[in-house]
């Protein structure tokens, strides 16, 4: 039986500038459903989501809860009436409590002073309540949190006081797989508890998995809304960009060359006695479970973390690493997995962040050549079809997709001879992921060797010439591309005897 609508957008608009985010989008989200809300980056929803919690308002259209209009001029009063959003990328208060930016705002109190351990046996309830014991210590500092558990925060935040309709914005980008199944049961809490729950997600599998109702957008507009039992995955795909991706991880012909990566016996306080070796024209895909320390081993490879014994070779050359600086004028470059935090200047704009690497070479004297930058950057943003209004446009304001491309183009001006690729399309829409593997199809054609660390396994399977699979911090194990399989690349990851 269809619950009540308890949230109803109704043929809302919104413009930034030149850019129109949004043309006259509806949504209904009803109590004890899960409404799937998908589309390409840019494609809108991030607006939509900002309007249903009081971050923005819109230029046209309404918002109703219970059937009333209601004007959200905060995120305060969106939150009072019960409307709740998860965000992709929590706020982490960093020199406080797990338990204080929990219940920031709400702490209990006894008369005037701070009650903490009436807040510490309120989380250690709410880990409990909502399935999430282990993942989060009360007393633990903001700073210390890793991207998953900064997310399972950002869930308790929105469950506090009166939930009544919660968006899920990505929720599962920085999870493991045990975190995911704990998510999927609370949210199938929630639903019993006839919360209306809002799903953002490019996951098919989640989405088939939990949706009731899929809502696509695409550029700013709805192009239809399906019941998940009577659609599939191509017919989304279609809806979303336009296009049939079936060749999404079309291959152009290689020949793979000489070493330009070597690691040998590298260990680290995070692996230990690690040994590969990447060549030109070649992709070699890193996988395996969260904590393996696949990006641990990353950010040696790049200066950013010490060697304690072994070493790194580019073109046969050892490399003495005291610093990212090192790896980067040494050929080397690292695409990270948090682009946002390790990446991205978010305040600066596009042309700044593709030139990055490149001002030494662009300065004449002691000034740097603005039309110099603004050539490279025209360039990249045309060769990788990042999707911006200008060059000058802030990145902030750019989709997960394009910003990713945006990190990319910065590392290709460099002329980088070896590409470190962390969760490379970790919060990208299958359209972007279409471009970005593009990109990485071209460059490994074009003789660049590439790394990429994925816990995509069809990812994995599609991009790579050979996967190295790790587990514990060690090399668990090597496939080529014609032996590979998921089941092979699971059993070396999880099972302890693997070798």
């Amino acid at each position: 039986m269809t619950g009540a609508v308890l949230l109803h957008m109704d043929n809302v608009a919104k413009r930034f500038g030149a850019v129109q985010a949004l043309r006259g989008v509806s949504l209904n989200a009803r109590a004890g459903e899960v409404l799937a809300l998908m589309g390409e980056n840019g494609a809108g929803k991030s607006t939509l989501l900002r309007l249903m919690s009081g971050v923005h308002q819109p230029d046209s259209g309404s918002i109703a809860v219970d059937g009333k209009n209601m004007a959200f001029a905060t995120p305060h009063a969106a939150r009072d009436v019960g409307v709740r959003v998860v965000v992709q990328e929590p706020e982490i208060i960093p020199d406080v409590s797990v338990a204080e930016n929990v219940y920031a705002g709400a702490l209990p109190r006894r008369g005037r002073i701070f009650d903490r351990g009436a807040l510490r046996a309120q989380l250690e309830h709410d880990l409990a309540r909502y399935g999430f014991t282990g993942v989060l210590r009360p007393e633990q500092i903001g700073r210390t949190l890793s991207p998953a558990q900064r997310q399972v925060v950002e869930i308790l935040r929105a469950l506090t006081g009166g939930a009544r309709v919660i968006a899920f914005d990505e929720p599962t980008s920085s999870l493991s797989d045990h975190e995911v199944e704990s998510l999927f049961r609370l949210i199938a809490q929630l639903r019993a508890e006839g919360i209306a729950i809002i799903y953002v997600s490019h996951r098919m599998k989640e989405i088939f998995r939990i949706a009731d109702r899929i809502l696509v957008l695409r550029d700013g507009a709805s192009v239809g809304e399906r019941p998940a039992a009577e659609t599939s995955e191509p017919e989304l795909v279609r809806m979303m960009v336009g296009r049939d991706l079936s060749a999404l991880f079309a291959r152009s012909p290689r020949s793979i060359g000489r070493g330009v990566l070597r690691v040998d016996q590298v260990t680290t306080t995070d692996v230990r006695d690690i040994s590969f070796e990447v060549r030109a024209g070649e992709v070699v895909a890193l996988a395996g479970l969260v904590g393996a320390g696949r990006t641990e081993l990353a950010h040696a490879i790049i200066g950013d973390t010490p060697i304690l014994t072994g070493q790194i070779e580019v073109d046969g050359k050892r490399l003495t690493l005291n610093s990212p600086r090192d790896a980067v004028r040494a050929g080397l470059a690292l695409a990270p997995e948090e682009r946002k935090q390790q990446a991205l200047l978010m305040k600066r704009s596009v042309r700044d962040n593709i030139c990055l690497a490149v001002l030494g070479r662009l300065q004449k004297l002691r000034f740097v050549s603005r039309a110099e930058e603004s050539r490279i950057a025209r360039r990249y943003v045309q060769e990788l079809r990042v999707r911006t209004p200008t060059i000058n446009q802030e990145v902030a304001t750019l989709s997960g997709g394009n910003q990713q491309k945006t990190v990319l183009a910065r590392w290709l001006a460099s002329d980088a001879k070896m590409l470190i690729l962390d969760e490379p399309t970790r919060g990208v829409d299958v359209g972007a992921k279409a471009d970005i593997y593009a990109i990485i199809d071209k460059l490994a054609a074009q003789g660049s060797a590439i790394l990429v660390i994925s816990s995509e396994l069809p990812e994995v399977l599609g991009l790579a010439d050979r996967i190295i699979v790790m587990q514990g911090g060690r090399i668990r194990g090597e496939l080529t591309r014609a032996e590979a399989t998921e089941e092979k690349i699971l059993s070396l990851a999880i099972l302890e005897d693997a070798a």
